[in-house]
């Protein structure tokens, strides 16, 4: 196997990544980890739980592993980019093109492919794999995490998306890389649920990423008033950051933003089918129809007809939103 550092940044870098970045692979101390994992952070997610001794150690997922490359794509917004329409329920900037776990997953599979080509065993993934990639990330020099617990450039701030591969291939590893923040800790303030409980620590039970994409119950009240218009995700954080004001935009063209904002009268009018044909092949589809008219119902304007129609829907989250706004207005 002859296979340099060098050459793999090369071959990242034809596949259209912005950073390319290698660390030695080793396991990784427990502590961070383990912190957020004691408090329940974690808001009861089973597959962070499940995996953590892999997540730990890339020996279990590759054996005899050397070396860790990351990857990294930038979404950060063009100034020519669409806005959230006034008024309408908004989307992450993530969610707003193509779906990035597609996008980016097939030259980190392209890239893993010329790997194995070279005799290298390899483990490669997507933000779906047992994978610390934002650690990861800063030990092969590509960015730091931040007081948000976003992984960031100096240039190209946090819009970005990464992906890992673990391989036997013997690499030289980057330096690691240094934090930044210093004393700025604007994200946290900035956070509308208060979900970034220590510096680097979100707390997913607060956070209204977890609960507009990956929780399916009824949505609780405090975080429903305090999540504003926001559909799908939340920039919050990262939009005060200092690091992504200067950030180009990126150059990935499924990863410009096309839907920014949907009328909540149309997100609360969604079939499953019409769900699934406008949006295949964007992030939106992880939440479903059900997730959709579930937010909507817990943060849009809602009238009493529409709530007492989707109190009889087939979905048990959407019914149970739509029983709860009900109360809200009283009869």
């Amino acid at each position: 196997m002859d296979i340099t550092a060098a050459q793999v940044k090369a071959r990242a870098s034809e596949l259209g990544f912005d950073l390319c970045g290698v660390a030695r692979a080793h396991p990784l101390a427990p502590d961070r980890l383990d912190h957020w994992l004691s408090r329940g952070w974690d808001a009861g997610l089973g597959y962070v739980r499940d995996r953590r001794e892999e997540r730990l150690d890339p020996g279990r997922l590759v054996e005899g592993a050397r070396s860790v490359i990351v990857v990294a794509a930038s979404y950060a917004p063009a100034p020519d980019d669409p806005q959230p329409e006034p008024g309408e329920l908004t989307i992450a900037r993530y969610a707003r093109g193509r779906d990035y776990h597609n996008v980016v997953l097939k030259p980190v599979r392209k890239l893993a492919a010329w790997l194995r080509a070279r005799g290298a065993a390899v483990y490669a993934e997507v933000d779906a794999g047992a994978v610390m990639e934002k650690a990861w990330a800063q030990e092969a020099g590509i960015g730091w995490i931040g007081k948000n617990g976003c992984l960031i450039h100096e240039r190209l701030g946090s819009w970005l998306l990464l992906g890992a591969l673990i391989t036997d291939a013997a690499l030289e590893p980057d330096a690691p890389h240094s934090d930044r923040c210093g004393d700025c800790a604007l994200c946290i303030p900035a956070c509308p649920t208060e979900a970034i409980r220590e510096p680097r620590y979100v707390d997913s039970a607060r956070c209204i990423a977890y609960h507009t994409i990956e929780h399916r119950e009824v949505i609780p009240d405090e975080i429903a008033r305090r999540a504003g218009s926001r559909l799908f995700g939340c920039d919050a954080c990262q939009d005060v950051c200092p690091w992504n004001r200067r950030a180009p935009a990126a150059t990935l063209v499924q990863l410009r933003a096309r839907t920014p904002s949907l009328p909540a009268h149309q997100v609360l009018s969604l079939t499953g089918p019409e769900a699934r044909r406008r949006f295949e092949g964007t992030p939106l589809l992880r939440a479903g129809r059900d997730g959709l008219v579930r937010t909507a119902l817990a943060v849009g304007d809602v009238s009493r007809p529409v709530a007492e129609r989707l109190a009889a829907d087939a979905a048990p989250g959407v019914r149970a939103q739509a029983r709860r706004r009900l109360s809200e207005m009283g009869t």
